[in-house]
């Protein structure tokens, strides 16, 4: 999220696209509110349902699930035809200028680069102009070039009309222009729009592209970096962004530090693949700040490992895991129901056992059956959670499920009691990306205990057992330092304080003044180093827990700006900055782009304001406004990426039509699809109803129907279907309808609904129906009901690996009733 939450009330425009805020984001949704009060502002939202938010809108666009992309670019397009854009923001803080070498090519359906045996892209396909004047690359300032990413871009986005859009996402043309004609209403200096989504975009084959396209048209508008601007991120309850950023995924460690791979021998070869190399650019450098990775790397190492960690050790490179594949969530479960490693062909066993915590795999996980399966070939599973959920009763899943008969599972499960959030202190970030301390409200019951507490137990005792009876690479595991005061119960402000990094031996500026003294805590990432003189356990959140205090637990109300950024209500990641990348919230000359809403702001010898994105004593011109990308300015085009530099529409991985763009290539040609008997694929032939899942204000996800209250609020599952499908189908309100995929079949009460529309697309009628995803077998017996995650597909983004749960194809008839 680039700016936050209270600063949407700094927007003139609020687009709402992939998410549902005033239903599941109740307490941000008041700052669109409030920008619509007091600066009215107009709010759009584009979404397949007439939803709590569309009903507050100024503007509604209904649109097809998963055809985002080609709207993103239908308003890009619009912009760039009708000059609604902000060309000198593009010129001085976007790649705009830089020039794409002649390997880049697009046509029909595939970028330059693609193996087809592989299914991947050789992304050096893609690479800037070289310039060997500079060492850098070649760029025009007049973007005029045919070559230059402005003139590529809008090359590329020509074919989305307001007809394509149309015929793509089913939205009427009149309306689309209305959307269009807002939104491009901020592509100037005077006026500011931001962007608001969330797993509505995430959760697509397409998903990362869908976000690029966003930030593209943002970039475009000179809305990144400003008041009231943005993409923002709306990040789930309650500790989303906190879990990513501490390194939730296996691919990263904390701080998005990148996961070694095997190949990368040691420590030197490690940074050398990782440190980014600055593009010089003609204009100005970037400040590339990836290139402290080894400060950023070697204090992390210290944190891990602390005295055991030496220069002479490579500071203990050598004890951090390495990884020589996919190891994401559902390529785990992959090898788990397989019993072999796909990634070793075949040769080595999948895994025997499993933890899960605060996760429940059996309702989260697409393709229910596939996961219950899987978990029954493992020889442990150990669930940590505060109820009894499906993941730890897999084995006695309902037969329609799918999964073996109970008295084959040999699997042995350990149901540990964990506290709820309500029952321990420590500190959550939000979508803002401000880590808030909080307070216990009471004691976890009976013998439930804290999550730090069970994990401290397990590893303290798979310690002893090290010590005791050796293993491979046993100083992994003897080397980690735990210097916490209760070792079997970690106090959190401890590990806070580890987190945010202390001095190892006096640290000393270049002049050789003291700076921190051995063993105080450091003021921010700025002072970490490469030498082993500071430690450090992630550090984006260096500056939570300084020598002046846990700065999460700050609650001050001050707001010197005007602009609702309060620096000292708790701690902003980045070195507490409230608006990223705000050093383009200004011109060339450092003058903010409207004073009325000053972002930051060079008063001569420093950028004053916001803490700055920037060097705060480096004049206007010197350094990119992008101060951690290689090139210092924004990318209208992404050549990092796996599935393309542009975001381009590619149908669901179960397509509703064929594609109007390109039909030999209707879905993206490397969505991650697995390929077990379990991994099946529905056709529209068989399945033409598009189908989507959502969550509702009164749910809390999978604790939903073991919590009285809750079910009280809503008393079970439902499937939302529009008028006339109910009517064709002959299906009544309140009635009981069926939904199959390919993978199966739930049953529901039917809530007909004029909120779901049927739309036209390619010439084609198209009905979409949808439900949400809270409930499951387990819990108040009275209340219990489908999951809804058995009818969706296993295919994942080839990005970020998230399943593609919001666009599927189903069948719909009325309960009891044959096959229509």
């Amino acid at each position: 999220m680039t700016n936050g939450w209270v600063d949407v009330r700094n927007a003139d425009v609020v687009l709402v696209m992939g998410g549902n805020p005033a239903e599941n984001h109740p307490c941000g949704f008041k700052w669109a509110v409030e920008a619509k009060r007091h600066r009215n502002a107009k709010l759009v939202v584009v979404d397949p349902r007439f939803t709590r938010t569309a009903s507050v809108a100024d503007v509604y666009a209904p649109i097809r699930p998963g055809t985002d992309i080609a709207f993103l670019n239908g308003i890009i397009r619009y912009a760039l035809e009708t000059g609604r854009y902000h060309e000198e923001y593009v010129r001085i803080h976007t790649a705009g200028p830089y020039i794409v070498g002649e390997k880049f090519a697009f046509d029909d359906g595939l970028f330059s680069g693609f193996d087809p045996e592989k299914g991947a892209y050789d992304k050096s396909a893609w690479a800037y102009e070289p310039d060997p004047k500079t060492n850098g690359y070649q760029v025009d300032r007049t973007m005029k070039h045919p070559r230059c990413t402005l003139q590529l871009l809008k090359k590329h986005v020509e074919r989305y009309t307001p007809e394509m859009v149309e015929r793509i996402c089913g939205t009427p043309k009149e309306q689309f222009l209305k959307v269009a004609e807002v939104v491009t209403s901020t592509g100037n200096a005077e006026r500011v729009g931001t962007i608001m989504y969330a797993l509505g975009w995430t959760q697509h084959s397409v998903g990362v592209q869908m976000i690029r396209a966003a930030a593209t048209l943002q970039l475009l508008l000179g809305n990144v970096g400003r008041p009231g601007g943005g993409v923002n991120a709306m990040r789930g309850h309650s500790n989303i962004q906190g879990a990513t950023d501490i390194a939730g995924v296996f691919d990263n460690l904390p701080g998005y530090l990148a996961t070694p791979e095997s190949e990368s021998v040691d420590l030197k070869e490690y940074l050398a693949t990782v440190t980014p190399t600055t593009l010089n650019h003609q204009a100005w450098a970037s400040m590339n700040y990836w290139s402290n990775y080894p400060k950023f790397m070697v204090s992390l190492l210290k944190s891990l490992y602390g005295d055991a960690a030496t220069k002479e050790n490579d500071w203990g490179y050598q004890w951090l895991p390495k990884i020589d594949g996919n190891y994401s969530w559902l390529y785990i479960y992959d090898d788990m129901y397989r019993g072999n490693s796909v990634r070793a062909g075949g040769t080595e066993p999948g895994p025997e056992g499993l933890l899960t915590f605060g996760f429940n795999p059996v309702g989260v996980g697409p393709n229910t059956s596939k996961i219950i399966n899987a978990l029954s070939k493992l020889k442990f599973l150990v669930v940590g959670d505060n109820y009894q959920i499906e993941t730890a009763t897999f084995w006695k899943a309902p037969k329609e499920y799918g999964g073996p008969d109970s008295s084959q599972i040999q699997t042995e499960v350990f149901q540990l009691p964990c506290s709820g959030f309500a029952e321990t202190d420590g500190s959550f970030t939000n979508s803002a990306r401000w880590l808030q301390w909080k307070w216990k409200a009471l004691d976890p019951p009976g013998q439930a205990k804290t999550d730090q507490e069970v994990l401290a137990r397990i590893f303290l005792a798979v310690r002893d057992l090290y010590r005791k009876e050796g293993g491979a690479l046993p100083e992994a595991v003897l080397n980690v330092t735990w210097n916490y005061s209760t070792p079997a119960s970690p106090d959190l402000g401890e590990v806070l304080k580890e987190i945010n990094g202390k001095a190892v031996t006096d640290l000393k500026d270049k002049d050789g003044n003291l700076i921190r003294r051995a063993g105080q805590q450091l003021d921010g990432f700025g002072q970490l180093q490469d030498d082993g003189s500071t430690s450090c356990g992630c550090w984006i959140h260096s500056g939570v827990y300084t020598e002046a205090g846990n700065n999460a637990a700050r609650r001050g109300t001050e707001d010197p700006t005007g602009l609702g950024m309060y620096p000292n209500w708790a701690f902003s990641w980045p070195a507490n900055r409230r608006v990223l990348y705000n050093r383009a919230s200004a011109d060339a000359q450092g003058k903010p782009w409207d004073p009325t809403r000053p972002g930051i702001a060079w008063n001569g010898k420093l950028w004053v304001g916001d803490v700055p994105d920037i060097a705060p004593n480096s004049p206007p011109g010197q350094y990119g406004a992008f101060i951690q990308l290689p090139e210092g300015v924004g990318r209208l085009y992404a050549p990092s990426l796996n599935d393309g530099p542009f975001a381009e529409h590619y149908e669901a991985t179960e397509a509703a039509i064929a594609n109007p763009l390109h039909a030999k290539v209707t879905s993206s040609p490397v969505t991650v699809r697995f390929h077990s008997n379990k991994d099946v694929y529905g056709t529209r032939d068989q399945f033409p109803v598009v189908c989507t899942t959502y969550r509702l204000t009164e749910m809390y996800h999978y604790w939903t129907h073991h919590t009285n209250e809750l079910n009280q609020l809503q008393p079970g599952f439902f499937i939302e279907i529009p008028e006339e499908l109910a009517r064709e189908k002959g299906i009544a309100n309140g009635s009981r309808a069926r939904v199959t995929s390919a993978r199966g079949s739930i049953e529901g009460v039917a809530m007909v609904t004029r909120r779901l529309r049927q739309l036209t697309i390619d010439g084609q009628r198209v009905w979409h129906i949808g439900f949400p995803l809270h409930w499951g077998y387990e819990g108040d017996p009275n209340h219990v009901g489908p999951l809804a995650n058995f009818l969706t597909p296993s295919a994942m983004d080839p990005n970020t690996w998230t399943p593609e749960f919001k666009t599927f194809l189903v069948r719909l008839e009325k309960a009891g009733a044959g096959v229509t």
